[in-house]
């Protein structure tokens, strides 16, 4: 059974986003924040369903019940996409801001515990499902995109990825090519 398929019978699938089509019949998917402004990003040339799953990571309870939070343990991103294609096994975590967004220390900790989470369900898999080599061997990529609301071209900040360990993408404007976001391209 492969990864993406345990992951899609471990997680609810009212905690997920579903594939759509594009005017030409390939995969895109549109990921929303329901909350004021209400706003969204496509992202098109998104691997077959079979390889791919879109988890929205705000279903995942806060664990606040249990931690203080006040290191920022209590945080994840927005939602997280797990692609385990021929070419490709990568885990994006992102995070959405409508605008010029919060500070990086909070976008740094909503990514870090977005991780957090993909480790968690990881050793779900390899304890429930006995699939030791679980979400192994794949790669992340971080990313913090901001001014949604505002048309602007999509672009790469390169200086971005020197500011935290996690080597945050900062993209632009409100639709993205997955192949740019995995390949961390313009």
């Amino acid at each position: 059974m492969s990864d993406i398929a345990i992951l899609k019978e471990m997680i609810k699938e009212t905690a997920t986003v579903s594939l759509e089509n594009d005017l030409y019949g390939r995969n895109k998917v549109i990921l929303k924040e329901p909350k004021p402004p209400n706003y969204y990003v496509t992202i098109y040339g998104m691997p077959n369903d079979d390889d791919v799953i879109i988890i929205n990571a705000d279903e995942f309870k806060s664990p606040d019940t249990i931690f203080k939070g006040n290191s920022g343990e209590c945080k994840r991103a927005d939602f997280i996409i797990i692609a385990n294609t021929v070419k490709k096994k990568v885990i994006l975590c992102i995070e959405m801001k409508a605008s010029k967004g919060g500070s990086m220390r909070d976008i740094i900790a909503q990514l870090k515990g977005a991780e957090c989470f993909v480790a968690y369900c990881r050793q779900i898999g390899q304890s429930f499902w006995n699939h030791q080599n679980f979400l192994k061997d794949y790669e992340w990529r971080f990313i913090s995109t901001k001014n949604i609301t505002q048309k602007t071209k999509t672009r790469f900040d390169p200086n971005q990825n020197l500011v935290s360990e996690l080597k945050i993408l900062t993209k632009k404007g409100s639709s993205f090519q997955f192949n740019d976001l995995v390949y961390c391209q313009k």
